[in-house]
């Protein structure tokens, strides 16, 4: 690779992480006068508020490390929001100490299912996971007679969320770590290798030797336990799991991936990127919050910038990272 391809490579990997972090200054100066104005307070420039902001991010930004992973090779997880969902409700009805191994297990057991389907019985995965999605949605359904489950979190699943150490929001420790192992397999493990080179050409991935099925169950799975562990810290956040709260983290785990610069036709990608992008949803969610902006609004800007981003990244030229 010539000087001048490194440069251009870098700077493609670059732009859209430049871009989102402008994005983030623009937001914060604009909520910040609009609260002046409107409020004569600026809370979005208090360390206190924008750590319980980022508290609350940190369960959107495990949900979209795994989202990541999965798009990387081209696919992706619509199964995601009854996935937390039903990890969340087993997690409280199991309790004690399975509670956290059991909401894991829910996620693993969900991403194995859907990595199957992908993988080997070759259904696209928009399909298969939506299909999931419904399954499991119906399970727990079923499982609570249709009312709020009757459970609560443990103290181990209040304190990963809720609690702070050294004045820093647990959830965040938890978020680092996640993040320190996503950005570790990507960059530094053959695995991360083999889904960029997926993504980029399963048939050529194949013919050089990866075991691209294997390596597509990886990373549905990586991607169901992310979203398990998002359901465990939210329920614990909450205090109880209910149902539909994993709906809201589709959408905005879709458009933080893609506004961070990952190409969601697979193949590249940068984890940074991905957490720019989630802390640009958070302090947009958070201005939108302040200017009482209702749901189905958000819904709106978020579907917005999805396609927006897919106009400007989505069409260009899949390289490896």
């Amino acid at each position: 690779m010539t000087a001048a391809s490194l440069n251009i490579s870098l700077s493609r990997d670059a732009r859209p992480i430049l871009i989102s972090a402008s994005f983030i200054l623009v937001i914060l100066i604009a909520g910040t006068f609009y609260t002046l104005s409107r409020l004569g307070t600026a809370p979005l420039l208090s360390p206190t508020y924008l750590l319980q902001q980022l508290q609350i991010g940190s369960f959107l930004g495990i949900v979209a490390a795994g989202m990541m992973i999965v798009i990387l090779i081209s696919q992706i997880d619509l199964s995601v929001p009854w996935t937390l969902t039903a990890a969340a409700m087993m997690a409280t009805a199991v309790g004690g100490p399975w509670a956290l191994p059991v909401g894991l297990g829910v996620g693993l057991l969900v991403g194995l299912v859907n990595g199957i389907g992908v993988a080997y019985l070759r259904i696209p995965s928009m399909i298969f996971t939506l299909g999931v999605n419904a399954v499991m949605r119906g399970l727990m359904v079923a499982h609570t007679g249709g009312f709020a489950p009757q459970t609560a979190a443990t103290d181990l699943m209040r304190w990963l969320a809720a609690d702070h150490s050294f004045g820093i929001p647990n959830a965040l420790f938890v978020w680092l770590a996640v993040s320190a192992l996503v950005a570790l397999i990507l960059r530094r493990m053959a695995l991360g290798r083999y889904i960029y080179a997926i993504g980029n050409k399963e048939a050529a991935a194949y013919l050089a030797g990866v075991n691209t099925r294997g390596v597509i169950i990886t990373c549905f799975v990586l991607c169901g336990i992310a979203a398990g562990l998002a359901g465990v810290l939210l329920a614990g956040y909450s205090t109880k799991a209910y149902q539909g709260m994993g709906d809201a983290y589709l959408l905005p785990s879709i458009a933080a991936v893609v506004i961070g610069g990952t190409n969601i036709l697979g193949g590249r990608g940068r984890y940074l990127g991905t957490l720019v992008g989630v802390i640009l949803i958070v302090l947009l969610n958070s201005v939108l919050s302040i200017m009482e902006m209702p749901e189905a609004g958000r819904q709106v800007i978020y579907g917005s910038v999805i396609i927006l981003m897919l106009l400007v990244y989505g069409r260009g030229e899949k390289v490896t990272s």
